[in-house]
């Protein structure tokens, strides 16, 4: 593991900061961006988008190198995160629509039948990181999308730890910024002005309304400086579609870069009314100013804390989902979205599976630090547990907790291998142990097969090496099969 200090001498500033901190448990909030690459914001190398709020929580905290998401698409990707078991043990190992299940569709509504909404759910008491909040003592909050069950499983917020809840339940409907209804707890909010017979993009801005409501939760939550809260913030943006109110934000933008109109559905149309992405003249302004308008959210959100006095006492952790998505007219080659990582969204290699994390913890966590240690998803749950010194088991979990790292001191675990799977496109599997990295492609297809990968000589996955270094390939095979655990919910396998 190697830790690389970007700023001298700040581990005794550091350490004295942290004599002056209440020693209490923290608040926590945790912010998820959906679909957002590794270079799409300024810290991480983006030259093209401003984030200047991102960058700010990068300089005060830690940045990861070699974090991981859970899966390389949402739903299963959420489950990893909220349970600390990895892909191959996981509840959920797929984007399973309840929509698709049953067979039909209603397009007199803008998506799905509402008895069909939503995921396959979590298994009712599951241990989420928002029910072990909630066992320590938290208040806590959801804010965005969720994916994890549909209204009335046992898969709600309500049912898996969250005190409340205002977004999407269904990340079906996410694809939309101006759905027709949103949830709050278990009740359906019908937003009438975003209906087809009102101008595209002139309605309630879902993101907008979901932040307030992420704000209104802070509020309340100052008023019992005596309880800590946890706030899940999982934005849909910048998922497609590539779609932002008319305001000074997308003014930034427009003019500033090159431009090649996404020919979507249009309202009224058959397409639109099934959920297609609407025309969009702007792409890549808009994406620049979906990326800007979120980066505007984190300073807001940061801002509130320090107005309430808690600032001190918060651990922010952002993030993103998976890789980058090139639907709706995204165009994250011109964005180098993907850095130097081969690959997008679906797929197994860097690009859809390495994702931002920054930590910041004031007077805990050493200020403006990189670290290429290698973690995940699934260490988050386990980190939380040692921060708030709870008993929970942890053994059918796969992470570790991060917490040495994060505080500069001795004793931390490292992974002997990670693990990734994915259904979708005949079925993907992935496993990382030190710099080599073996890819299983096309499984459940006619003609599956390996690729073995040196991250350390060819980060960008260009040369397949499977053929020079054999006893490394069958190594990393029968870690892929130990890791995998068969579940007639997700087959892998034919």
């Amino acid at each position: 593991m190697k830790r690389i200090e970007i700023c001298i001498g700040l581990s005794v500033l550091a350490l004295s900061a942290k004599s002056q901190v209440k020693e209490s448990q923290p608040n926590i909030i945790y912010i998820i961006m959906d679909d957002l690459g590794y270079g799409d914001i300024g810290c991480y190398g983006s030259g093209k988008i401003e984030t200047p709020n991102i960058d700010r929580l990068c300089k005060d905290g830690i940045s990861f190198t070699q974090h991981y998401t859970g899966s390389p698409v949402s739903a299963p990707a959420r489950c990893v995160l909220m349970t600390g078991m990895h892909s191959g043990h996981a509840q959920i190992r797929a984007n399973d629509e309840m929509a698709y299940r049953g067979a039909i569709m209603n397009y007199d509504s803008m998506y799905v039948h509402p008895n069909l909404e939503g995921q396959y759910p979590l298994k009712a008491n599951t241990m989420t990181i928002g029910r072990m909040m909630q066992q320590a003592g938290y208040v806590t909050g959801c804010y965005g999308k969720w994916g994890l069950g549909a209204p009335g499983s046992e898969g709600t917020p309500n049912k898996q730890g969250f005190d409340s809840f205002y977004g999407y339940n269904c990340q079906l409907l996410a694809h939309s910024y101006y759905p027709d209804h949103l949830w709050d707890n278990d009740k359906r909010v019908d937003l009438p002005d975003n209906n087809l017979n009102v101008q595209y993009g002139k309605g309630t801005y879902s993101q907008d309304l979901i932040h307030s409501k992420a704000l209104a939760f802070l509020d309340e939550a100052a008023k019992d400086k005596d309880k800590p809260f946890f706030m899940w913030y999982p934005t849909i943006i910048p998922h497609a579609e590539l779609i932002v109110p008319e305001d000074s934000i997308i003014k930034k933008f427009r003019g500033k870069y090159p431009e090649k109109p996404y020919r979507g559905a249009e309202p009224g149309s058959p397409g639109f009314r099934k959920g297609g992405y609407c025309t969009q003249f702007y792409p890549h302004a808009t994406f620049a100013a979906m990326v800007y308008r979120l980066d505007v959210y984190v300073g807001q959100i940061v801002q509130k804390l320090k107005d309430m006095g808690v600032y001190d006492n918060t651990i922010i952790i952002f993030s993103s989902d998976n890789g980058p998505h090139m639907e709706g007219g995204a165009d994250p080659d011109f964005f180098n979205s993907n850095g130097i990582w081969r690959g997008y969204k679906r797929d197994v290699y860097e690009g859809g599976i390495r994702v931002p994390m920054i930590i910041s913890w004031p007077g805990r966590v050493q200020p403006n630090t990189e670290t290429d240690f290698m973690c995940s998803f699934w260490d988050l749950m386990p980190t939380f547990r040692e921060v708030l010194d709870l008993k929970v088991d942890t053994r059918n979990m796969d992470g570790v907790s991060i917490l040495p790292l994060l505080q500069n001191r001795k004793g931390q675990k490292e992974h002997e291998y990670l693990y990734f799977e994915f259904l979708e496109m005949n079925g993907r599997q992935a496993v990382r142990k030190g710099d080599w990295k073996l890819v299983h492609m096309n499984i459940r297809g006619n003609k599956p097969y390996y690729e073995l990968y040196n991250l350390a000589s060819d980060p960008s996955e260009k040369h397949n090496v499977l053929n020079l270094f054999p006893k490394k390939a069958d190594e990393l095979k029968t870690i892929m099969k130990e890791a995998h655990t068969e579940d007639p919910n997700w087959p892998l396998f034919r």
